[in-house]
Protein backbone atom coordinates (compact mmCIF):
# COMPACT_ATOMS: atom_id res chain seq x y z
CA UNK A 1 0.00 0.00 0.00
CA UNK A 2 1.50 3.34 -1.14
CA UNK A 3 2.12 5.87 1.87
CA UNK A 4 -0.47 7.57 3.47
CA UNK A 5 -1.40 9.64 6.24
CA UNK A 6 -2.60 7.49 9.61
CA UNK A 7 -4.09 7.62 12.96
CA UNK A 8 -2.49 7.17 15.99
CA UNK A 9 -4.74 6.87 18.92
CA UNK A 10 -5.36 3.89 20.91
CA UNK A 11 -8.97 2.57 20.87
CA UNK A 12 -12.30 3.09 19.25
CA UNK A 13 -15.10 5.94 18.92
CA UNK A 14 -18.24 5.71 17.73
CA UNK A 15 -17.83 6.68 14.32
CA UNK A 16 -15.06 3.50 13.64
CA UNK A 17 -17.41 1.29 15.27
CA UNK A 18 -20.22 2.60 12.69
CA UNK A 19 -17.50 2.49 10.10
CA UNK A 20 -16.05 -1.19 11.18
CA UNK A 21 -20.24 -2.30 11.73
CA UNK A 22 -20.90 -1.05 7.92
CA UNK A 23 -17.56 -2.85 6.67
CA UNK A 24 -19.35 -5.97 8.52
CA UNK A 25 -22.44 -6.10 6.60
CA UNK A 26 -20.96 -5.43 3.42
CA UNK A 27 -19.01 -8.44 3.99
CA UNK A 28 -21.89 -10.27 5.21
CA UNK A 29 -23.68 -9.58 1.70
CA UNK A 30 -20.20 -10.95 -0.31
CA UNK A 31 -20.36 -13.73 1.26
CA UNK A 32 -24.39 -14.82 1.12
CA UNK A 33 -24.72 -13.07 -2.43
CA UNK A 34 -28.09 -12.10 -0.46
CA UNK A 35 -29.76 -11.81 2.67
CA UNK A 36 -32.56 -10.24 4.39
CA UNK A 37 -32.19 -7.77 7.70
CA UNK A 38 -32.27 -10.26 10.19
CA UNK A 39 -29.97 -12.40 8.50
CA UNK A 40 -27.04 -9.71 8.46
CA UNK A 41 -28.33 -8.98 12.08
CA UNK A 42 -27.66 -12.88 12.97
CA UNK A 43 -24.03 -12.45 11.04
CA UNK A 44 -23.10 -9.39 12.26
CA UNK A 45 -24.31 -9.82 15.90
CA UNK A 46 -26.36 -6.18 15.96
CA UNK A 47 -29.87 -5.35 16.66
CA UNK A 48 -32.11 -5.10 13.82
CA UNK A 49 -32.93 -1.50 14.23
CA UNK A 50 -28.59 -1.11 13.59
CA UNK A 51 -29.15 -2.92 10.53
CA UNK A 52 -31.94 -1.12 9.86
CA UNK A 53 -30.15 2.13 10.06
CA UNK A 54 -27.11 1.17 8.15
CA UNK A 55 -28.72 -0.48 4.82
CA UNK A 56 -30.48 2.58 4.57
CA UNK A 57 -27.18 4.53 4.64
CA UNK A 58 -25.41 1.81 2.39
CA UNK A 59 -28.03 1.80 0.03
CA UNK A 60 -28.12 5.92 -0.24
CA UNK A 61 -24.68 5.49 -0.92
CA UNK A 62 -25.29 3.90 -3.97
CA UNK A 63 -23.31 0.06 -2.18
CA UNK A 64 -26.56 -1.95 -1.64
CA UNK A 65 -29.51 -2.78 -3.25
CA UNK A 66 -33.07 -4.14 -2.59
CA UNK A 67 -33.76 -7.38 -4.74
CA UNK A 68 -37.32 -7.63 -3.67
CA UNK A 69 -39.45 -9.36 -1.04
CA UNK A 70 -39.42 -13.22 -0.27
CA UNK A 71 -40.83 -15.26 2.31
CA UNK A 72 -38.53 -17.33 4.18
CA UNK A 73 -40.15 -19.50 6.16
CA UNK A 74 -44.28 -19.84 6.51
CA UNK A 75 -45.15 -17.28 8.73
CA UNK A 76 -44.67 -13.24 9.26
CA UNK A 77 -44.06 -11.08 6.52
CA UNK A 78 -42.44 -11.35 3.20
CA UNK A 79 -38.63 -10.39 3.92
CA UNK A 80 -36.82 -7.71 1.98
CA UNK A 81 -33.77 -9.03 0.39
CA UNK A 82 -30.33 -7.05 -0.13
CA UNK A 83 -27.35 -7.67 -1.99
CA UNK A 84 -24.35 -5.39 -2.95
CA UNK A 85 -24.96 -3.15 -6.07
CA UNK A 86 -22.50 -4.40 -8.30
CA UNK A 87 -22.44 -0.81 -9.85
CA UNK A 88 -21.83 0.70 -6.53
CA UNK A 89 -18.23 0.82 -6.53
CA UNK A 90 -15.05 0.73 -9.51
CA UNK A 91 -11.23 0.09 -9.39
CA UNK A 92 -8.44 -0.41 -11.49
CA UNK A 93 -5.59 -3.99 -11.05
CA UNK A 94 -2.29 -3.72 -12.44
CA UNK A 95 -0.43 -6.82 -12.42
CA UNK A 96 3.10 -6.33 -13.08
CA UNK A 97 4.89 -9.93 -13.54
CA UNK A 98 8.65 -10.54 -14.65
CA UNK A 99 7.04 -11.84 -18.08
CA UNK A 100 4.28 -9.63 -18.76
CA UNK A 101 1.59 -7.02 -17.42
CA UNK A 102 -2.29 -6.80 -17.22
CA UNK A 103 -4.32 -3.69 -16.18
CA UNK A 104 -8.05 -4.80 -15.22
CA UNK A 105 -11.21 -2.66 -14.66
CA UNK A 106 -13.91 -4.27 -11.80
CA UNK A 107 -16.83 -3.50 -10.14
CA UNK A 108 -18.61 -4.07 -6.52
CA UNK A 109 -19.01 -7.54 -7.35
CA UNK A 110 -15.84 -8.72 -9.01
CA UNK A 111 -16.93 -8.76 -12.41
CA UNK A 112 -14.18 -7.80 -15.05
CA UNK A 113 -15.57 -4.94 -17.68
CA UNK A 114 -12.20 -4.08 -19.42
CA UNK A 115 -8.90 -5.04 -19.80
CA UNK A 116 -5.40 -5.05 -21.13
CA UNK A 117 -2.59 -6.65 -21.28
CA UNK A 118 1.21 -7.01 -22.38
CA UNK A 119 3.14 -10.88 -22.67
CA UNK A 120 6.45 -9.70 -22.78
CA UNK A 121 9.85 -9.67 -20.81
CA UNK A 122 9.38 -6.91 -17.98
CA UNK A 123 10.64 -3.38 -20.16
CA UNK A 124 12.41 -1.21 -18.31
CA UNK A 125 9.97 1.07 -15.82
CA UNK A 126 9.44 3.43 -17.62
CA UNK A 127 8.42 2.16 -20.30
CA UNK A 128 6.35 -0.22 -18.46
CA UNK A 129 4.83 3.14 -16.70
CA UNK A 130 3.83 4.73 -20.37
CA UNK A 131 2.43 1.73 -21.09
CA UNK A 132 0.18 1.32 -18.23
CA UNK A 133 -0.50 4.48 -18.10
CA UNK A 134 -2.14 4.45 -21.52
CA UNK A 135 -3.81 1.29 -20.94
CA UNK A 136 -5.73 2.73 -17.62
CA UNK A 137 -6.77 5.99 -19.91
CA UNK A 138 -8.16 3.43 -22.40
CA UNK A 139 -9.86 1.91 -20.10
CA UNK A 140 -11.24 4.91 -18.63
CA UNK A 141 -13.06 5.60 -22.42
CA UNK A 142 -14.32 2.28 -22.64
CA UNK A 143 -15.91 2.36 -19.35
CA UNK A 144 -17.28 5.87 -19.42
CA UNK A 145 -17.77 8.62 -17.41
CA UNK A 146 -20.17 7.93 -14.78
CA UNK A 147 -18.60 4.22 -13.54
CA UNK A 148 -15.08 6.61 -13.61
CA UNK A 149 -16.71 8.83 -11.18
CA UNK A 150 -17.00 6.04 -8.74
CA UNK A 151 -13.74 4.47 -9.18
CA UNK A 152 -12.42 3.78 -5.45
CA UNK A 153 -8.48 3.66 -6.61
CA UNK A 154 -5.90 1.44 -8.38
CA UNK A 155 -4.56 -1.25 -7.06
CA UNK A 156 -0.69 -2.50 -8.16
CA UNK A 157 0.57 -6.40 -7.48
CA UNK A 158 3.90 -7.13 -8.24
CA UNK A 159 6.77 -9.33 -6.74
CA UNK A 160 8.76 -7.04 -4.58
CA UNK A 161 11.98 -8.10 -5.47
CA UNK A 162 11.65 -7.51 -9.25
CA UNK A 163 16.07 -8.07 -9.55
CA UNK A 164 16.21 -11.46 -7.61
CA UNK A 165 16.38 -14.61 -8.13
CA UNK A 166 17.16 -14.15 -11.67
CA UNK A 167 19.56 -16.76 -11.96
CA UNK A 168 17.01 -19.70 -10.60
CA UNK A 169 14.32 -17.93 -13.23
CA UNK A 170 16.64 -18.17 -16.34
CA UNK A 171 16.16 -14.29 -16.89
CA UNK A 172 18.63 -12.00 -17.79
CA UNK A 173 19.30 -9.46 -15.49
CA UNK A 174 19.59 -6.43 -18.02
CA UNK A 175 16.83 -4.54 -17.20
CA UNK A 176 15.33 -6.00 -14.07
CA UNK A 177 18.16 -4.68 -12.32
CA UNK A 178 16.10 -1.11 -12.78
CA UNK A 179 13.40 -2.31 -11.13
CA UNK A 180 15.41 -2.25 -7.69
CA UNK A 181 15.41 1.60 -6.66
CA UNK A 182 11.98 2.52 -8.82
CA UNK A 183 8.99 3.29 -7.10
CA UNK A 184 6.48 2.15 -9.60
CA UNK A 185 3.68 2.58 -7.39
CA UNK A 186 4.65 6.41 -6.34
CA UNK A 187 5.16 6.92 -10.30
CA UNK A 188 1.83 5.38 -11.38
CA UNK A 189 -0.12 7.68 -8.26
CA UNK A 190 1.63 10.94 -10.01
CA UNK A 191 1.24 9.80 -13.68
CA UNK A 192 -2.75 9.37 -13.14
CA UNK A 193 -3.43 11.51 -9.98
CA UNK A 194 -5.22 8.48 -9.05
CA UNK A 195 -4.36 6.96 -5.24
CA UNK A 196 -2.55 3.58 -5.54
CA UNK A 197 -2.93 0.73 -3.48
CA UNK A 198 0.63 -1.30 -3.64
CA UNK A 199 0.73 -5.23 -2.46
CA UNK A 200 2.83 -8.10 -3.57
CA UNK A 201 1.31 -9.96 -6.23
CA UNK A 202 0.77 -13.16 -3.54
CA UNK A 203 -0.84 -10.79 -1.36
CA UNK A 204 -2.68 -9.15 -3.35
CA UNK A 205 -4.15 -12.80 -5.27
CA UNK A 206 -5.04 -14.11 -1.89
CA UNK A 207 -7.22 -11.13 -0.93
CA UNK A 208 -9.04 -11.97 -4.98
CA UNK A 209 -9.72 -15.27 -3.37
CA UNK A 210 -10.56 -13.53 0.27
CA UNK A 211 -13.12 -11.27 -1.37
CA UNK A 212 -14.49 -13.54 -4.21
CA UNK A 213 -13.58 -17.08 -4.02
CA UNK A 214 -13.10 -19.81 -1.42
CA UNK A 215 -12.71 -16.33 1.55
CA UNK A 216 -17.10 -16.46 1.11
CA UNK A 217 -16.73 -19.07 3.28
CA UNK A 218 -13.42 -19.59 4.76
CA UNK A 219 -11.84 -16.97 6.94
CA UNK A 220 -8.55 -18.53 7.58
CA UNK A 221 -6.47 -19.98 4.60
CA UNK A 222 -2.89 -20.11 3.30
CA UNK A 223 -3.06 -19.39 -0.21
CA UNK A 224 -0.17 -20.63 -2.95
CA UNK A 225 0.16 -19.21 -6.20
CA UNK A 226 2.06 -20.95 -8.65
CA UNK A 227 3.26 -18.85 -11.88
CA UNK A 228 6.68 -17.49 -12.99
CA UNK A 229 7.96 -17.96 -9.60
CA UNK A 230 5.85 -18.76 -6.75
CA UNK A 231 3.65 -16.58 -5.07
CA UNK A 232 1.39 -16.95 -2.09
CA UNK A 233 -0.27 -15.40 1.23
CA UNK A 234 -1.98 -16.04 4.85
CA UNK A 235 -5.27 -15.05 5.12
CA UNK A 236 -6.39 -15.06 9.18
CA UNK A 237 -9.71 -13.85 10.78
CA UNK A 238 -10.53 -12.46 7.00
CA UNK A 239 -7.61 -10.30 7.05
CA UNK A 240 -4.79 -10.77 4.98
CA UNK A 241 -1.09 -11.38 7.20
CA UNK A 242 1.28 -8.52 6.00
CA UNK A 243 4.05 -8.79 8.29
CA UNK A 244 6.69 -6.13 9.12
CA UNK A 245 7.70 -5.24 5.42
CA UNK A 246 4.69 -6.18 3.62
CA UNK A 247 5.79 -9.63 2.65
CA UNK A 248 4.02 -12.15 4.77
CA UNK A 249 3.11 -15.36 3.16
CA UNK A 250 6.74 -15.27 1.04
CA UNK A 251 6.77 -18.92 -0.08
CA UNK A 252 8.99 -18.90 -2.60
CA UNK A 253 12.17 -18.28 -0.28
CA UNK A 254 10.75 -21.51 2.05
CA UNK A 255 13.88 -23.53 2.30
CA UNK A 256 13.55 -26.93 1.15
CA UNK A 257 15.92 -30.03 0.30
CA UNK A 258 17.31 -29.91 -3.01
CA UNK A 259 15.43 -31.56 -6.00
CA UNK A 260 16.90 -34.87 -7.67
CA UNK A 261 15.66 -33.50 -11.13
CA UNK A 262 18.60 -33.56 -13.44
CA UNK A 263 17.49 -30.33 -14.88
CA UNK A 264 17.43 -28.34 -11.49
CA UNK A 265 20.65 -26.34 -11.14
CA UNK A 266 22.33 -27.24 -7.59
CA UNK A 267 21.65 -24.80 -4.77
CA UNK A 268 24.34 -22.29 -4.15
CA UNK A 269 23.32 -23.26 -0.18
CA UNK A 270 23.02 -26.30 1.99
CA UNK A 271 19.20 -25.98 1.24
CA UNK A 272 17.35 -25.25 -1.64
CA UNK A 273 14.01 -22.84 -2.01
CA UNK A 274 10.89 -23.36 -2.68
CA UNK A 275 10.86 -21.32 -5.90
CA UNK A 276 13.52 -23.21 -7.74
CA UNK A 277 10.69 -26.72 -7.37
CA UNK A 278 8.09 -25.27 -7.73
CA UNK A 279 7.43 -22.38 -10.74
CA UNK A 280 6.27 -22.89 -13.83
CA UNK A 281 10.10 -21.78 -14.77
CA UNK A 282 10.99 -24.33 -13.23
CA UNK A 283 8.36 -26.74 -15.28
CA UNK A 284 9.85 -25.12 -18.56
CA UNK A 285 13.16 -25.95 -17.61
CA UNK A 286 12.51 -29.38 -16.94
CA UNK A 287 10.48 -29.77 -20.13
CA UNK A 288 12.97 -28.47 -22.18
CA UNK A 289 15.81 -30.78 -20.68
CA UNK A 290 13.46 -33.54 -21.94
CA UNK A 291 13.58 -32.02 -25.75
CA UNK A 292 10.53 -30.60 -25.61
CA UNK A 293 10.73 -26.82 -27.34
CA UNK A 294 8.14 -24.73 -25.17
CA UNK A 295 8.55 -21.27 -24.01
CA UNK A 296 5.05 -19.70 -23.75
CA UNK A 297 2.25 -21.24 -21.48
CA UNK A 298 0.14 -21.71 -23.70
CA UNK A 299 2.38 -23.63 -25.52
CA UNK A 300 2.94 -25.71 -21.96
CA UNK A 301 -0.80 -26.47 -22.54
CA UNK A 302 -1.01 -27.98 -24.91
CA UNK A 303 1.79 -30.34 -24.23
CA UNK A 304 0.20 -30.93 -21.06
CA UNK A 305 -3.25 -31.84 -23.17
CA UNK A 306 -1.49 -34.14 -25.55
CA UNK A 307 -2.08 -38.03 -25.39
CA UNK A 308 0.04 -39.43 -24.22
CA UNK A 309 1.28 -36.86 -21.24
CA UNK A 310 5.20 -36.55 -21.87
CA UNK A 311 6.40 -38.27 -18.53
CA UNK A 312 8.50 -34.83 -18.31
CA UNK A 313 5.33 -33.23 -16.69
CA UNK A 314 4.80 -36.27 -14.03
CA UNK A 315 8.12 -35.70 -12.67
CA UNK A 316 8.02 -32.52 -12.28
CA UNK A 317 4.74 -32.54 -10.44
CA UNK A 318 6.00 -35.16 -8.13
CA UNK A 319 9.31 -33.18 -7.15
CA UNK A 320 6.83 -30.20 -6.55
CA UNK A 321 4.73 -31.59 -4.69
CA UNK A 322 7.46 -33.51 -2.76
CA UNK A 323 9.25 -30.06 -1.72
CA UNK A 324 5.31 -28.70 -1.22
CA UNK A 325 4.70 -31.21 1.84
CA UNK A 326 7.28 -30.02 4.31
CA UNK A 327 6.85 -26.30 3.43
CA UNK A 328 2.78 -26.61 3.82
CA UNK A 329 2.99 -28.77 7.25
CA UNK A 330 5.51 -26.23 8.48
CA UNK A 331 3.43 -23.06 7.30
CA UNK A 332 0.26 -24.84 8.66
CA UNK A 333 1.55 -26.32 12.31
CA UNK A 334 2.09 -22.50 12.96
CA UNK A 335 -0.46 -21.19 11.90
CA UNK A 336 -3.07 -23.74 12.84
CA UNK A 337 -4.82 -23.09 9.40
CA UNK A 338 -7.03 -25.89 8.00
CA UNK A 339 -7.20 -25.03 4.63
CA UNK A 340 -4.80 -24.68 1.80
CA UNK A 341 -5.78 -23.36 -1.85
CA UNK A 342 -3.64 -23.41 -4.44
CA UNK A 343 -3.66 -21.29 -8.16
CA UNK A 344 -1.59 -21.24 -10.94
CA UNK A 345 -1.57 -19.10 -14.04
CA UNK A 346 -2.24 -22.35 -16.37
CA UNK A 347 -5.68 -23.74 -17.62
CA UNK A 348 -4.97 -26.65 -18.60
CA UNK A 349 -5.55 -29.38 -15.50
CA UNK A 350 -1.85 -28.76 -14.50
CA UNK A 351 -3.25 -27.13 -11.27
CA UNK A 352 -5.93 -30.05 -10.37
CA UNK A 353 -3.25 -32.64 -10.78
CA UNK A 354 -1.03 -31.16 -7.92
CA UNK A 355 -3.62 -30.52 -6.00
CA UNK A 356 -4.98 -34.12 -6.00
CA UNK A 357 -1.36 -35.23 -5.46
CA UNK A 358 -0.56 -32.46 -2.97
CA UNK A 359 -3.97 -33.71 -0.95
CA UNK A 360 -2.85 -37.27 -0.83
CA UNK A 361 0.92 -36.43 0.04
CA UNK A 362 -0.09 -34.49 2.81
CA UNK A 363 -2.79 -36.78 4.03
CA UNK A 364 0.46 -39.83 3.50
CA UNK A 365 3.23 -37.46 5.49
CA UNK A 366 0.93 -35.50 8.55
CA UNK A 367 2.14 -36.02 11.79
CA UNK A 368 -0.12 -38.65 14.09
CA UNK A 369 -2.69 -36.62 15.76
CA UNK A 370 -2.68 -33.70 13.81
CA UNK A 371 -5.27 -33.43 11.08
CA UNK A 372 -4.09 -33.15 7.04
CA UNK A 373 -4.47 -29.60 5.91
CA UNK A 374 -7.73 -29.54 3.19
CA UNK A 375 -6.30 -28.99 -0.38
CA UNK A 376 -8.29 -26.63 -2.50
CA UNK A 377 -8.61 -25.45 -5.70
CA UNK A 378 -8.09 -21.88 -6.38
CA UNK A 379 -11.23 -19.69 -8.14
CA UNK A 380 -9.28 -17.81 -10.80
CA UNK A 381 -6.19 -19.28 -12.50
CA UNK A 382 -4.33 -16.82 -14.70
CA UNK A 383 -6.98 -13.47 -13.70
CA UNK A 384 -6.36 -13.91 -10.01
CA UNK A 385 -3.23 -11.73 -10.05
CA UNK A 386 -5.05 -8.94 -12.00
CA UNK A 387 -8.12 -9.81 -10.36
CA UNK A 388 -6.11 -9.46 -6.26
CA UNK A 389 -4.70 -5.64 -7.37
CA UNK A 390 -8.13 -4.89 -8.79
CA UNK A 391 -9.43 -5.91 -5.52
CA UNK A 392 -7.04 -4.11 -2.91
CA UNK A 393 -8.77 -0.58 -3.36
CA UNK A 394 -11.84 -2.17 -2.27
CA UNK A 395 -10.70 -4.18 0.26
CA UNK A 396 -9.07 -1.51 2.40
CA UNK A 397 -11.82 1.07 1.63
CA UNK A 398 -14.82 -1.81 2.76
CA UNK A 399 -13.63 -4.81 4.11
CA UNK A 400 -13.71 -5.14 8.28
CA UNK A 401 -10.29 -4.99 9.41
CA UNK A 402 -9.51 -4.90 12.50
CA UNK A 403 -6.76 -1.60 12.15
CA UNK A 404 -10.25 -0.02 11.97
CA UNK A 405 -11.37 -0.38 15.99
CA UNK A 406 -7.81 0.21 16.58
CA UNK A 407 -7.63 3.94 14.90
CA UNK A 408 -4.55 3.32 12.97
CA UNK A 409 -6.29 2.28 9.76
CA UNK A 410 -4.61 4.22 7.04
CA UNK A 411 -7.07 7.29 5.71
CA UNK A 412 -8.02 7.19 2.07
CA UNK A 413 -9.52 10.07 0.03
CA UNK A 414 -14.02 9.91 0.82
CA UNK A 415 -15.73 7.98 -1.42
CA UNK A 416 -18.59 9.75 -2.39
CA UNK A 417 -20.80 10.09 0.42
CA UNK A 418 -19.17 6.70 1.95
CA UNK A 419 -16.64 8.78 3.62
CA UNK A 420 -13.95 6.13 4.76
CA UNK A 421 -13.88 7.59 8.19
CA UNK A 422 -11.34 5.66 10.22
Amino acid sequence: MSARKTRTGQGSNSAQVRLYNERIVLQALRRFGEASKADLARAAGLTNNAIGTITAYLGAAGLVVELGKKREGQRGQPATMLALAPEGAYSIGVRIDRVGCETVCVDFGGHILASRSHDTLLPPPKDMLAAVAGDIKSIEREIGPERWERLAGIGLAQPYHLGSWLRELELPASSFRLWDDFDFCAALEAETGIPVFLENDGNAAAIAELFYGHGRALSDFVYLFIGGAVGGGVVLDGDCLRGGHGNAGDFAMMPVPASTLPSVPRPQRSFDVLLTRTSLAGLKRHLRWHGHAVDTLAEIGDLFRRAPRPVAFDEWIDDAVAAFVPAILATTATLDVDHVILEGDLDCGLIEAIVERLAAALAAATPESVAAPTVLDGSFRARAGALGAATLPLFFNFSPRSSILTGTAPMFREFRDYAVRA
